[in-house]
């Protein structure tokens, strides 16, 4: 059986459709970038790794700070006596080369101190990274005496490139002993970047959820409604 062709007609749309039309086709380019980003939340850049371990006397601590089963730096707590006094030294001393520790670079009198960094202290290029010694005993040098909270400022190297972190420690003297305990520790996982000693967080990290095209071509009002059910969070 022969079928005849069906014709086809033009239909004319009236320019309440056409408007809508064009509003969709213009929300729909502009936000191909935007729709992209929302649908993909920034993530923090800061890997922290909270913890507790006791370092006593004696005893030591490998810190790998981005987790690849390399250790970055060893936290050392050596103690003894002879016939005259006891001692106890704590340093921090890189475990590969490129490794540094912020602090002093010490004097022909005076010991390279790591320094104990307090919460908010920047550490970045333009610090000195010689630090070694942490306390010493008995002569009490440098500062990690009895300290709560106090950081040690890193340069590591991840491949060929730089990286900054810290590691937050405790410091309890009794007697002739110290005592470090290891409460945290974090890195920027962007070369080159600065951190922030006790950051744990990128600030102004925002999650959102993505917003369809067609709340987006309803313009300020599909918005409105998008921002009702999907409120924007913040992470500080």
């Amino acid at each position: 059986m022969k079928r005849t062709p069906r014709s086809c007609t033009t239909a004319n749309l009236s320019d309440s459709i056409h408007q809508n039309l064009n509003m969709y086709a213009i929300a729909a380019s502009a936000a191909g970038v935007s729709v992209l980003a929302l649908a993909s939340p920034t993530q923090a850049k800061i890997v922290y790794t909270p913890t507790h371990h006791k370092i006593g006397p004696n005893n030591h601590y490998t810190l790998d700070l981005n987790h690849d089963r390399l250790g970055d730096f060893k936290i050392l707590n050596a103690y003894g006596c002879n016939f005259d006094y006891c001692y106890d030294y704590l340093s921090a001393v890189p475990a590969r080369r490129g490794n540094h520790v912020e602090g002093n670079g010490g004097t022909q009198f005076t010991p390279h101190c790591a320094y104990a960094l307090k919460s908010g202290s920047p550490i970045n290029v333009s610090q000195l990274f010689s630090g070694i010694w942490m306390a010493g005993l008995p002569s009490q040098y440098c500062d990690w005496f009895n300290v709560n909270d106090r950081y040690l400022g890193f340069k590591f190297r991840i491949g060929a490139k730089t990286h900054y972190g810290w590691a937050r420690l405790n410091a309890r003297l009794q007697g002739s002993k110290i005592t470090l305990v290891l409460t945290g520790y974090a890195y920027e996982t962007v070369p080159n970047k600065p951190i922030i000693a006790g950051k744990t967080k990128e600030s102004n990290v925002f999650t959102l959820e993505p917003a369809s095209l067609g709340h987006l071509a309803q313009g300020a009002s599909g918005l409105s409604a998008w921002h009702k059910t999907n409120p924007v969070t913040a992470t500080h």
